[in-house]
């Protein structure tokens, strides 16, 4: 029999360790090809670990809630086919002279007992690795290097994962003694009164929710968004009857022909795609000092899940497809993240938002930018009002159908002029639709 190791496969480039959510295989069990044994969790979405071999699950290498960085053994298995992958298989052979080595038995065994007991450890600093998503973090938080070298490490090999600096980040923010001691000092002397944080007050028939993983990182992602970038939100009114009447006029034909649903969002997200190449500075990122400029045009579009959670699945070089192609993208990442079937590598490289706020009735929002972008499009419902209509016999008043786009942009990098203007032309595209557009 041969041994396989099952590794925690790559996941995309800014994606260097997962937490382990769940086995759904035990030790004993029987694994086919091509089945889930581990689900497994990111900082970008949740997934499943597959066998890519057959064979009976021996071994478990983590824990439920550990963490687990790319490239470890998850699980071992035995397998029949020794005609598997060797960089991932283990022949179980004979012992060799180097077994009866006077000591080695004593050295490998106090070698796995160290291994057992997982303890933080400290790193000096030319030796340590600190993973891009570290870096990232600390970097925008202002933590220096030296800070970065002390902090414990809870990692494989006494690594800082994300969690330690998170971790650390809170402990910095709280005031030391000698600050509260200060604070009341100058309290006295001045009549300025600091107010502490409010303090939630709970009774008897109130129920105590904890966050789930998911929400928690939601919560985190839109602290750090409002705590990175200055938001400022344009509003633009858009007049769409023609989409209107041209997708009641098209959608049945369309469903028979391509068994796709033909919604509004392929169309929102067509015209966002033709502005940011109008507006290319408005598709781009912040690192410090420096915009990054992107040349790829991916749209993220944010889709509540049934449980009331967020993701934000990316529709990729949306500005190299037609229409068809971004209704079926649409269409399959919106099922695909309802039945959490999505890919890590379905939620990255994003470099502008779209959030559909008018399919629950809003007229409009103020998003939060979905960092590290520096925009994000709100589009609210569809409403029919009373509108002028300019024609060749003079202005009349006639029934319309409405729509209010929201923009917030980060004021950083992203001016009024620009976010204005940007907006603006997305209306422009909208409202000049072709009735007899073919499809």
């Amino acid at each position: 029999m041969a041994k396989y190791h099952l590794l925690l496969p790559a996941m995309g480039e800014s994606v260097l360790e997962a937490t382990i959510v769940n086995w759904v295989k035990q030790p004993g069990d029987t694994v086919d090809m091509d089945e889930t044994v581990v689900e497994i969790a990111t900082d970008k979405v949740d997934s499943e670990v597959p066998s890519p071999v057959s064979g009976k699950l021996v071994e478990i290498r983590f824990a439920k809630d550990e963490v687990a960085q790319v490239g470890d053994v998850l699980a071992v298995l035995e397998i029949a086919d020794e005609a598997v992958m060797e960089s991932s298989v283990e022949e179980e052979t004979a012992p060799t002279d180097q077994d009866t080595i006077p000591g080695l038995d004593e050295l490998e065994e106090a070698q796995r007992e160290q291994a057992d007991v997982v303890t933080p450890t400290t790193v000096a600093a030319s030796d340590r690795f600190y993973s891009p998503l570290v870096k990232n973090i600390a970097h925008e938080e202002g933590v220096t290097q030296a800070e970065l070298d002390q902090i414990i490490g809870t990692g494989l090999e006494g690594r800082v994962t994300k969690q330690d600096l998170l971790d650390y980040l809170a402990q910095r923010k709280e005031p030391s003694v000698e600050t509260l001691a200060n604070e009341a000092t100058q309290s006295e002397e001045t009549p300025l009164v600091k107010q502490s944080a409010a303090t939630a007050s709970v009774s008897g028939k109130d129920e105590i929710i904890e966050m789930d993983r998911m929400r928690r990182l939601i919560a985190e992602h839109m602290m750090h968004s409002v705590q990175t970038a200055p938001h400022v939100c344009s509003f633009v009114e858009a007049d769409v009857t023609n989409i209107v009447r041209w997708r009641n006029k098209v959608k049945d034909d369309f469903q028979r022909r391509e068994n796709e649903k033909l919604t509004f969002t392929p169309i929102f997200i067509e015209a966002v795609a033709k502005a940011l190449k109008d507006f290319p500075m408005v598709n781009i990122s912040v690192n410090g000092t420096r915009i990054i400029k992107k040349h790829a045009i991916n749209i993220g579009m944010a889709t509540a899940l049934p449980n009331g959670n967020l993701i934000v699945p990316v529709i990729k070089n949306a500005k190299d497809l037609s229409l068809i192609g971004i209704t079926k993208a649409v269409n399959d990442l919106a099922n695909r993240a309802r039945n959490n079937k999505l890919k890590p590598a379905d939620t990255q490289d994003g470099t502008f938002t779209v959030t559909n706020i008018g399919s629950f009735g809003n007229v409009m929002g103020t998003p939060i930018i979905n960092q590290p972008q520096v925009a994000i499009l709100a589009i609210g419902t569809i409403t029919k009002k009373p509108a002028v209509i300019e024609t060749e016999y003079g202005d009349v008043i006639g029934i319309r159908q409405m729509m209010f786009l929201s923009m917030s942009y980060d004021h950083r990098v992203v001016d009024g002029a620009l976010g204005g203007m940007f907006i603006r032309r997305v209306a422009d595209y909208l409202e000049q639709w072709d009735v007899n557009r073919t499809i």
